[in-house]
C-alpha cells in the first residue's frame, strides 16, 4: 500500500480546505480508541460531513492505493482505530444528521455521526427512544461497525437485530444501500448482515436505518446482592431460561462495586451484584418483578434495593455504564485493558467462576461485569501500558479466558469487536470459514486499503 503523497495530499486539501489536516495533534488523537493498544498513527485526517465527502476521498486514496480508516467518537476498544499501514483516517463525527424519524414505521435514518445519546434525545419528545446501549456514547456508525450490543441486549437484541439497511461506500468510491425500510426481505443476499460488524474493512457506513421501539408505560430498576458471584450467576441463568422478558440483567463483581462507589460516589454494598431493569405496563412490570424476586430469593439474594425515580435510575446505570473508567481511575497514569466473551447460557457460571481463578492473583486492579442476561461478560483490568511484565501477565489472562469461552461454543468477543485485539482467536473459533471472509474481503476490496490489519489475520 502507498503512502501518502504530496499529490494526494494536495488534492485532499485543494478538495476539503480546513477540514484535512496533517496535525500531529489531530492524527495522534485519530490514532487509538479508549484501550490499552498502542497508538498507530495515520497519515492525515479528513473531516467528512456528508457520504459525497466520504466518497470522495475513498475515490482519491483508492487510486493512490492509500489506506481508508472510519473514525467516529473513538470510543473502541480492540485497536480498530489505529492506523497500522498509515493512510487517511475519515472522522465521520460532523456527520451529525438526524434524516428523517417515522413515528408510525418505528423507524428512523441518520448519518453515521449522529450517536446514541443525541437520538434519543431527538426521539424523546416523541415517545420513541433507541434501546442498543453500549454504554460509552458512540455513534451509530461505529456501532453498526462493530455490531455492538448492551445492558438492553437481553430484551431488544444487538445492532444486527435492529439496523434495517445501510448506506455504504465501497472501496472503489460507488454507493450501495443494502435494503430498504421493510422489517423483512427474501430479495438476494443480506448485505446489511454482511457490513454489520465488518468494522470498516469492507466499506465506510454512511448512513444507517434503525427500528425504533416505544418508551415503556412503566420503568422500574433495582438492586440484589449475593455472597457469591456463583449465586448471582445462577440466579441470571434461571431466569432467563424461564423467559422473564426483563429489559437489563447486568452483573457487577464485588471489585467493581467498589471501584464504582469511589468513582460515583456511590454507597453500595460490596458484595457481587444484579442490577435489574423492567419495562412494560404496570401490570407486567409487577409481575416480572414479583418473579425475579422469588428467583434470586431461591438463590441467596438479598433485598432488592430501588431505584424507580428517572434521577435514581440513571444515576445507577451511569454508574454502570462509567464501570471501565471506574476500574481505570484505581490507578495513576493508567490504560484500561477490557476484554470480552460471549458463551451459551448453561456455561457462564463455569466460565465465570473459571474467570474469577484467574483474577485472584492477579497483580492490577481488575473487575468482572456484563449483560449476564445473553451470556456476554467482561473484564476490564487497569494496566500501566509500559510495564511488559504486567502486559503479558493480562494477555495470558485473556488467552485462557478466551480460548475456554470458545471450547465451551462461545464466542472470542460479544461485542467489543475483533479489531487487532481478536485477530489471533479467529481462526480457533471460525476454522475454515476464516478464508471464506478473506475471500469476501478480497472481492469487495482487491486493493486491501479499507482498514487494513483488522479482522483477518495476516
Amino acid at each position: 500500500m502507498g503512502a501518502l503523497s504530496a499529490e494526494l495530499s494536495n488534492q485532499l486539501l485543494s478538495t476539503f480546505g480546513n477540514r484535512f489536516s496533517i496535525s500531529q495533534a489531530l492524527r495522534e488523537q485519530h490514532g487509538h480508541g479508549e484501550s490499552h493498544h498502542a497508538q498507530a498513527i495515520p497519515d492525515a485526517v479528513v473531516f467528512a460531513q456528508s457520504t459525497d465527502d466520504v466518497v470522495e476521498t475513498v475515490r482519491l486514496c483508492s487510486a493512490a492505493g492509500v489506506p481508508v480508516i472510519a473514525f467516529g467518537a473513538g470510543t473502541s476498544l480492540e485497536g480498530h482505530l489505529t492506523a497500522v499501514h498509515g493512510g487517511v483516517s475519515i472522522d465521520l463525527s460532523q456527520m451529525s444528521q438526524i434524516i428523517r424519524v417515522s413515528a408510525e414505521d418505528l423507524d428512523c435514518t441518520v448519518q453515521a455521526g449522529v450517536t446514541r445519546e443525541q437520538l434519543n434525545a431527538h426521539l424523546r419528545d416523541q415517545g420513541l427512544f433507541f434501546p442498543i446501549d453500549p454504554g460509552a456514547n458512540a455513534t451509530i456508525g461505529g456501532m453498526a461497525a462493530t455490531r455492538a450490543s448492551g445492558t438492553n441486549a437481553v430484551r431488544y437484541g444487538t445492532m444486527r437485530e435492529n439496523v434495517l439497511s445501510l448506506t455504504v461506500v465501497l472501496p472503489s468510491g460507488k454507493v450501495i444501500r443494502t435494503g430498504g425500510r421493510a422489517r423483512k426481505s427474501s430479495a438476494g443476499y443480506d448485505l446489511t448482515r454482511l457490513f454489520v460488524g465488518s468494522e470498516g474493512t469492507l466499506g465506510i457506513i454512511t448512513e444507517v436505518t434503525l427500528r425504533l421501539q416505544g418508551v415503556p408505560e412503566t420503568i422500574s430498576a433495582a438492586l440484589c446482592s449475593f455472597e457469591s458471584v456463583e449465586q448471582a450467576v445462577s440466579a441470571a441463568i434461571a431466569i432467563v431460561q424461564l423467559s422473564i422478558p426483563v429489559a437489563r440483567m447486568e452483573l457487577m463483581d464485588r471489585s467493581l462495586i467498589t471501584a464504582a462507589n469511589a468513582y460515583s460516589g456511590l454507597s453500595l454494598r460490596i458484595e457481587d451484584t444484579l442490577a435489574f431493569e423492567f419495562h412494560g405496563s404496570p401490570v407486567s412490570v409487577q409481575e416480572q418483578v414479583e418473579l425475579v424476586a422469588e428467583i434470586v430469593t431461591d438463590h441467596g439474594g438479598k433485598d432488592f434495593e430501588w431505584a424507580n425515580a428517572p434521577e435514581e435510575r440513571n444515576r445507577l446505570w451511569k454508574a454502570r455504564h462509567n464501570a471501565f473508567y471506574a476500574v481505570v481511575s484505581q490507578r495513576p497514569n493508567a490504560r484500561g485493558w477490557s476484554s470480552d466473551v460471549c458463551v451459551p447460557v448453561s456455561e457462564l457460571s463455569g466460565c465465570i467462576l473459571k474467570t474469577r481463578a484467574l483474577l485472584e492473583n492477579c497483580s492490577v486492579p481488575a473487575a468482572i461485569l456484563g449483560h449476564v442476561g445473553d451470556g456476554n461478560y467482561h473484564v476490564v483490568f487497569a494496566v500501566d501500558p509500559d510495564n511488559k511484565a504486567e502486559l503479558a501477565e493480562v494477555a495470558a489472562i485473556n488467552k485462557k479466558m478466551v480460548e475456554h469461552a470458545i471450547s465451551v461454543g462461545g464466542t472470542s468477543t460479544g461485542e467489543h469487536g475483533v479489531g487487532t485485539g481478536k485477530i489471533g482467536y479467529l481462526r480457533q473459533e471460525h476454522g475454515d470459514a476464516v478464508e471464506l471472509m478473506a475471500l469476501i474481503k478480497n472481492a469487495i476490496d482487491p486493493k486491501g486499503i479499507m482498514n487494513p490489519g483488522k479482522i483477518l489475520p495476516g
